[in-house]
């Protein structure tokens, strides 16, 4: 199995995904329990000074003025853990869960947290035995880290609270732990607020989506291809000529992938003829590397932004080189919820002009001789009319959510935290935005592929023939008479969703950019 070692210097978002979705096993480097161990000796000795320190011998948030004696420290750690294990609503995702913990023994690791070594082993060992704690939906205002999200998280390390053991049941925490072999954590001081204190929920979602919407954009400009055929549209608008003189990297690279899917197509170039002359393709097909190439862009700087926030070490107060324990602002989410929402935006708009080109490919106005909604026998058959309608309300919903989260902010905690980012909403918001653009980008696949194979005596190219044939090899029928569609749809989202489309072009046309 793969192992993923933890150091001083955070982590990458390739190790994030493999501990999140592969199951990685994790290890705490030589040099991480070094830093946790120095740091640790700096937090012991701030808590047996009179004078009061935030997070180590003082109350939290609004009730930071209150100075806590020796013998109540290991209760204030424990109650904050408990009090703030507040969320509601369904269960997050077993996978935004183990990114989140992964996350935080990140930053612990980091030596900057003061956490002791061994609670740092506890986090890892859970992660390694598939015990995943229950977190809920509702919880955490971005501000001050994931509070809720991550509380439930430090509920399980110390046995208490529900979590998922590895063969998927709901259970006690403490059963799980004890039959893992797994000791409780009894914290001690800083520890339960260090465990609560970060950006790591927001983050592991983001690192998430990035990587689903890498697959998602390949399989966009694949679709948008196979349409621009199904309508016998041109390829010379991708011509690199015209990119370069217009140099958005994004775009270029859209236009390559239009390209090499359209390499040695016999539809593409068909503007003359009588049955349906015109000068150029419509912009939902003609503008298809802008849009689609403005989203790559999006994503590029989303992804600069989270490689910054996995070499950070996010916590209040933190430990630093010289000794000094200081309190700063660094969990506040926004430069994470700012990309979370822009990434929605982006997504919103790659699903509406997917469902353009959709709806162009099925109406006979505009499909340039294809039969009404790509029907057997148009008025006995409907063909794909409602599935272009599960499509726009598809679509419609990705609007509602390309609306910001992070311009929002409800103050809480008695006005001492009183700007928060939402970011936690925002990764939210965009899980749905994914799966939803999933579906969309399937639907055009299905019209797409369908549209072409109607094209009698027209060949395609050799990267959409391989486009066609694993679609039908995936269980997505072709061409015929009206059959149960919610099937073939369901076949057809799996199949992008998996990268099915991506990897049926490559071999034909190398690796897409």
């Amino acid at each position: 199995m793969h192992t993923v070692v933890v150091g001083t210097s955070g982590t990458t978002a390739e190790d994030v995904i493999a501990v999140a979705r592969g199951n990685a096993r994790i290890e705490l480097s030589a040099e991480a329990l070094e830093a946790l161990g120095r740091a640790r000796e700096i937090v012991d000795a701030l808590a047996a000074k009179p004078e009061p320190v935030y997070g180590v011998s003082t109350g939290f948030g609004a009730l930071a003025s209150r100075h806590i004696s020796p013998e109540l420290r290991a209760q204030l750690q424990r109650n904050i853990v408990r009090s703030h294990a507040a969320g509601m609503g369904p269960r997050v995702e077993r996978e935004v869960v183990r990114a989140l913990m992964f996350l935080r023994l990140k930053t612990v690791a980091s030596g900057h947290t003061g956490v002791r070594p061994s609670v740092a082993q506890t986090m890892a060992d859970l992660l390694n035995a598939g015990i995943t704690p229950v977190v809920h939906e509702y919880g955490s205002l971005g501000c001050s880290g994931d509070l809720a999200p991550l509380s439930h998280c430090a509920l399980a390390l110390m046995g208490e609270g529900d979590a998922e053991g590895p063969d998927g049941t709901v259970r006690p925490a403490g059963e799980l732990l004890a039959e893992h072999g797994i000791e409780p954590v009894e914290l001690r001081e800083k520890e339960g607020l260090a465990l609560l204190n970060g950006t790591d929920g927001m983050l592991g979602m983001l690192v998430m989506a990035l990587a689903d919407l890498d697959t998602l954009y390949k399989s966009a400009d694949i679709t948008a291809a196979l349409t621009l055929e199904a309508l016998l549209g041109t390829e010379k608008v991708l011509a690199p000529e015209l990119h370069a003189i217009r140099p958005h990297p994004g775009q270029g690279a859209s236009a390559a992938n239009m390209a090499a899917v359209l390499k040695g197509s016999g539809l593409t170039g068909h503007f003359q003829e009588e049955s349906a002359p015109r000068v150029q393709d419509a912009y939902s097909v003609r503008c298809a590397p802008q849009v689609a190439g403005a989203g790559r862009d999006t994503m590029a700087h989303a992804a600069l932004v989270a490689s910054r926030e996995l070499a950070a070490a996010v916590d209040n107060p933190v430990v630093l080189p010289d000794g000094r324990v200081e309190s700063n602002g660094n969990f506040h989410g926004a430069p994470v919820a700012y990309v979370l929402d822009f990434l929605a935006i982006a997504a919103a708009d790659l699903g509406s002009i997917s469902e353009r080109r959709t709806d162009r490919l099925l109406d006979k106005n505009r499909s340039h001789g294809l039969p009404p909604f790509l029907a057997d026998d148009a008025g006995v058959d409907s063909g794909l009319m409602i599935a272009q309608y599960t499509q726009a309300a598809l679509v419609s919903e990705m609007k509602r959510l390309a609306v910001p989260a992070s311009a929002d902010s409800i103050p809480s905690s008695a006005m001492q935290e009183d700007h928060v980012s939402m970011g936690w909403s925002a990764a939210r918001k965009l899980r749905t935005a994914v799966d939803n653009l999933t579906r969309i980008i399937a639907v055009e696949l299905y019209a797409a592929t369908r549209a072409i194979e109607l094209r009698h005596g027209l060949t395609p190219a050799p990267a959409s023939q391989a486009a066609i044939a694993a679609t039908r090899a995936a269980g997505v029928e072709g061409p015929g008479p009206d059959r149960f569609l919610a099937p073939d749809l369901a076949a057809a989202d799996a199949f992008v969703r998996a990268g099915g489309l991506v990897a049926a072009v490559e071999p034909v046309t190398g690796p897409l950019a």
